[in-house]
């Protein structure tokens, strides 16, 4: 089989690698251990924004931000192709304070209006724990300054516009996109196929063949395999798998589970984050609740603690969820990194050999940047955002 790249791992990030490269002309197989997308780019939520993008580091961002410019156009793109809609919707990403309790509408309970305040915070009878407040303050304050730094909308507004029956005051950024991973893992799996891209399940590669200073081959569980570069997109697994040849590359496996909820239609339509709980509303009713993080090892079992742990915080925001048992409860191993950064580009001693791993929480959502940073770093060509903090060390 004459190959010009063999990717090792068929996740988001493979997948959306290889795509990348069709559309150049490339010749491109791609290998999975398992089946393809069925790991954590399966088991994510979907939210294509960090959490609280003030949070991150600036590298973080800027890759999610490009990113976000760029999947529009493939969300629509990947549609009329492969007639397999991937739901990538704005439906905004709203931020509930940390305090903040539902409630069920009372017939004399009316809807708050939007406050004309240019930063409105709670009144302070209403915040129980001053630390509580003052982290409120502080966020609200982090947000403001951000995004009017980054040029990303934010608004300040009364909980009650959204979530009737609520009162207090959140943030909305009603630019947060959300995307159904299993649906765009599928549209991507049939778009490089229609490319002409070869996909081969159930390969796993068990040792690299290298001759000086390039990789000659792959023994896989299946047989040989060779082609004239590799990259390593094997996102918990990319350490495990270069062993020795990973220098100082840290991707360690990061648990995450989350609850499937289902209701008749969407409770909301928003995003919702308190804290790191975050509500993902599809249009067809289902909603997804997660998440943990928990460094088990390759363990992805789901535990009763973290269901408990889940459906506590759920139910003291909306206590008539009770009478809606979650109907899935599943698991994903994250690519975790520090803070969060991936590591993009070429080795530093194997001369064909790139990574583009270690996406943490936000592989699905960095996955078009990386895949446009790793074309360039290839071909050579100047790229859109600097390459230096995601370099192979």
């Amino acid at each position: 089989m004459q190959t010009d790249f063999l990717i090792i791992g068929g996740g988001a990030i493979g997948l959306t690698s290889a795509l990348a490269l069709l559309q150049k002309g490339y010749r491109v197989t791609l290998l999975e251990r398992g089946s393809t997308g069925q790991e954590a780019s399966w088991a994510g939520g979907g939210i294509m924004s960090p959490l609280c993008s003030w949070d991150y580091q600036e590298s973080v961002t800027r890759l999610t931000q490009r990113s976000m410019d760029l999947f529009d156009q493939a969300a629509a793109m990947l549609h009329a192709t492969t007639g397999i809609d991937p739901e990538y919707q704005r439906s905004g990403m709203l931020l509930l304070p940390p305090n903040v309790h539902g409630k069920i509408a009372g017939p004399d309970e009316t809807r708050h209006a939007r406050s004309p305040h240019p930063n409105p915070l709670p009144p302070a009878g209403e915040v129980a724990n001053e630390s509580l407040r003052e982290s409120h303050i502080n966020q609200d304050e982090r947000a403001t300054q951000w995004c009017a730094q980054h040029q990303v909308q934010l608004q300040h507004a009364a909980l009650g516009d959204y979530l009737p029956g609520w009162s207090d005051y959140g943030l909305f950024l009603p630019e947060i996109g959300q995307i159904r991973n299993p649906r765009l893992l599928r549209a991507l799996h049939k778009r490089v196929e229609m490319l002409g891209g070869v996909i081969l399940e159930q390969h796993e590669v068990q040792q690299f063949e290298i001759t000086g200073e390039r990789i000659t081959g792959l023994q896989t569980s299946r047989g040989r395999l060779s082609a004239d570069a590799y990259i390593v997109a094997a996102g918990a697994w990319s350490r495990l798998l270069l062993g020795e040849h990973a220098l100082k590359l840290d991707v360690r496996p990061i648990r995450g589970q989350i609850l499937l909820f289902k209701f008749d239609a969407p409770p909301f339509s928003q995003i919702l984050l308190q804290d790191s709980l975050y509500f993902i509303p599809r249009t067809d009713g289902h909603v997804l609740v997660g998440s943990t993080l928990e460094e088990v090892g390759f363990d992805k079992s789901t535990t009763t603690e973290a269901r408990e742990e889940l459906l506590q915080r759920v139910h003291a925001l909306f206590p008539h969820w009770q009478n809606h048992p979650p109907i899935r409860h599943w698991a994903g191993l994250r690519p975790g990194s520090k803070d969060n950064i991936p590591t993009l580009g070429r080795h530093p001693n194997l001369a064909n050999l790139y990574a583009n791993c270690g996406h943490f929480r936000y592989g699905v959502t960095m996955s078009l940047a990386c895949a446009e940073l790793l074309l360039g770093e290839i071909e050579g060509e100047p790229q859109p955002l600097s390459m230096d903090e995601y370099r192979w060390l």
